[in-house]
């Protein structure tokens, strides 16, 4: 059986061999606060590049997972933050073998009926990972076992809930052509491979897909790959549910990777209907960018990190982005900032939290110094309280990573979930004290709907209902949705 700690050392150790440590100096801080510092025995490490960051739940409260610690095995562990305290819901390796599955550290997805799934990166009956369901009380289920060749394993990623109420994921490696795989799994357990990555001669489609996918307002599925394409630096790809993949775009296809390299984050689709995403080398200082893309592929460098000396705006940012209710983008970087406190010794900085406009102006939100965590390779998730919450790698007071937020003064907003449904469709709109709701509309028109608890409401997609921002108006606020929902054909 492979360790866990083990592998969580080689996997950081191969992206910092492959991405330059880059010099810190100062960052500007805002508001924020360090909610829960992992102790190792309350879990630990909460290790993903492209899309660790925390989940809001149908009850309010924030839920994650976290790749080691736990009382008995430190094989990891899945946690729920409620009222800034943490309790943990399930200890992973519970079985001799860890049938069950060790290291997950990817985003975790709620369904309308209140499950969790998730992915374990190694352990389950053949050592490639697993896909899990865990209720709110912690009673956990191993879904589904990788296998490798036949269909992946070692999956980096998350699920995505799509408008059909199925799940779709990647796994980072293996499969029938040894690259890794796009799947998806119906809330019946029936898990299907849609595509295998290297299907095509020296892997021109794209190769070991490390972050989570997205479903695009077109109702097919975006996603990248950190390896593979025409220059061999990764891509940018579009599948359908039926499997059909198409690249949109081959990264390094600029002298000296100015467009960007080692995508490892989630792309979100923005409000306008473009793609961001992140590159964690590549850009024009070869220390990470962020990107935008059109739909048909066209991509636009819109910022690249370190442009002087010191890196005070960070380096490298593993995660994915968030469009914030501003309109605004905001994410992390693993390195770069002001911190000298970090773990690895070498004054490169523990990383920072950033703002982006859609100009490609940038801001340094907050620089992490080691004593508020170091090394945030997760993403922001942003509450529908408007605040930020987010986890790191490492530091805090037991050198285990921490759970932070940050208010940046944004307010209230609702969630739709998913954000993509056709007329007739229940979908659960998540929020804040909004037992009092009086009234949804869709861009306008009215909707029937069901006040399920102060942070959940049940609705149906009237018809002629047009793709826009969904009202919720309480007795005390009206609410606007973020992002906006989509009617599908």
């Amino acid at each position: 059986m492979k360790s866990t700690n083990g592998w969580l050392i080689l996997r950081a150790a191969l992206a910092v061999a492959a991405i330059p440590f880059i010099l810190a100096m100062c960052a500007q801080a805002q508001t924020f606060t360090t909610l829960v510092t992992f102790n190792g025995e309350n879990g630990g490490q909460a290790y993903y590049y492209g899309s660790g960051a925390l989940m809001q739940g149908l009850d309010g409260n924030l839920y994650g997972s976290a790749s080691g610690g736990g009382v008995s095995s430190d094989t990891g562990t899945v946690f729920k933050v409620a009222m800034g305290k943490l309790t943990t819901l399930y200890e992973f390796c519970a079985q001799s073998g860890c049938p069950d599955g060790q290291a997950p550290g990817a985003t975790l997805v709620q369904t309308a009926n209140g499950n969790v799934y998730g992915t374990t990166y190694i352990g389950g009956t053949g050592d490639y990972g697993t896909i899990f369901q865990i209720t709110p009380s912690g009673q956990l289920t191993t879904v589904h076992f990788f296998n490798g060749p036949t269909d992946g394993g070692n999956t980096d990623a998350g699920m995505v809930l799509a408008a059909n109420g199925n799940l779709y994921g990647t796994a980072n490696t293996d499969g029938p052509t040894g690259y890794g795989t796009v799947y998806e799994l119906t809330p019946a357990g029936q898990f299907t491979v849609l595509y295998s990555f290297c299907s095509l001669t020296n892997c021109t489609d794209g190769g070991n897909p490390n972050a989570a996918l997205v479903q695009g307002t077109n109702g097919n599925f975006y996603g990248t790959t950190r390896a593979g394409g025409a220059n061999g630096y990764g891509t940018v790809f579009e599948i359908t549910a039926a499997g059909k993949l198409t690249t949109l775009y081959n990264f390094c296809s600029k002298t000296s990777c100015r467009d960007g390299s080692y995508a490892l984050g989630t792309l979100i689709q923005g409000a306008d209907g473009n793609f961001y995403g992140t590159t964690g080398a590549g850009g024009a200082h070869a220390s990470g960018s962020v990107f935008k893309m059109t739909p048909a592929g066209k991509l636009a460098t819109l910022y690249s990190f370190c442009p002087t000396k010191g890196c005070v705006d960070g380096a490298q940012p593993y995660s994915g982005l968030v469009q914030a209710n501003d309109g605004n983008f905001y994410g992390t970087t693993a390195e770069g900032g002001t911190g000298t406190n970090c773990p690895n010794g070498t004054g490169y900085g523990c990383g920072t939290i950033f703002e982006l406009t859609p100009a490609g102006v940038l801001t340094t939100l907050h620089s992490f110094d080691g004593t508020d965590g170091a090394t945030p390779f997760g993403g922001l998730v942003q509450s529908t309280n408007g605040s930020f919450y987010g986890t790191t790698y490492l530091s805090g007071t037991y050198g285990d990573g921490t759970i932070f937020t940050l208010n940046t003064g944004l307010g209230a907003f609702v969630k739709p979930q998913p954000a993509l449904g056709k007329v007739g469709a229940t979908i659960v709109i998540l929020g804040n004290n909004l037992k009092g709701t009086t009234r949804v509309t869709f861009n306008g028109t009215p909707a029937t709907f069901t006040v399920v608890s102060p942070t959940e409401i049940k609705a149906v997609v009237p018809a002629g209902a047009a793709s826009g921002t969904i009202t919720v108006t309480t007795a005390t606020a009206t609410l606007n949705s973020n992002p906006a929902f989509h009617v599908a054909p």
